[in-house]
């Protein structure tokens, strides 16, 4: 066989066990991550094990700690995956408005999506676990600001400024009315249920009929007259 063939064939085996090794890290990573999160959930940051954790995961302590360098690395990591992930749940492939489209029933769609992403007991537990632990890590409450209601408002003054663009909508500020319309929609359900527990997390129905009154609301004081 030619040198040059063989030189090819080395190196595609080696990019295939590269490829290879990545996706087995990934993998590792992914689970570590999930087992990270049911036990920081049920245990707390202090409460947490890591050996618990990499036996859950099904993986090596060595390999739990090449992955996260300490168990604070491994904490933000979680923050970050959970939040990142609700986040792009909500935002991600929002359909726009269609010419003539219900405005109000639009916009209940998109904040009942919010809220049934956000008032869900592991974000819940999340949140109070990194209010707990705000005086320890005060750089992951503002991860958890950042990823979550911050980004949320932010998308959504794109969207009001579209709205007021189409003369569906009358703003002069995109950012203060996306803070109206979040806070409207999220503040009473979500203090609930972070200040009385998982149980306290409104059932469908009700929380229906919130989004519906949050809107009605929003809509007198933005909507095109």
């Amino acid at each position: 066989m030619a040198r040059a063939e063989l030189v090819k064939r080395a190196r595609l085996t080696n990019k295939a066990e590269v490829a290879e090794e990545t996706g087995n890290s990934e993998r590792k990573r992914k689970a570590i991550l999930e087992a990270a999160m049911s036990v920081f959930l049920k245990s707390g940051y202090l409460g947490a094990s890591m050996d618990e954790i990499a036996a859950i995961a099904q993986v090596s302590k060595q390999t739990v700690y090449k992955q996260f360098s300490s168990k604070e690395a491994l904490f933000v990591g979680i923050v970050t995956s959970m939040t990142g992930t609700a986040g792009d749940t909500v935002h991600n492939n929002v359909p726009e408005l269609t010419e003539g489209g219900d405005l109000s029933e639009y916009l209940q769609r998109y904040a009942l999506r919010q809220l049934t992403v956000v008032l869900t007991p592991p974000i819940m537990q999340l949140r109070r676990l990194v209010i707990g632990e705000v005086s320890r890590f005060p750089e992951l409450a503002r991860v958890l600001y950042e990823r979550g209601p911050q980004r949320a408002m932010a998308i959504f003054a794109t969207i009001l400024t579209d709205l007021a663009a189409r003369g569906r909508l009358k703003i002069d500020d995109p950012k203060a009315a996306a803070s109206h319309f979040n806070w409207l929609v999220m503040s009473e359900p979500l203090n609930r249920a972070m200040l009385l527990g998982d149980d306290a997390i409104p059932k469908p129905a009700a929380l229906r009929r919130h989004v519906a009154e949050s809107v009605r609301v929003f809509l007198a004081a933005y909507g095109a007259k």
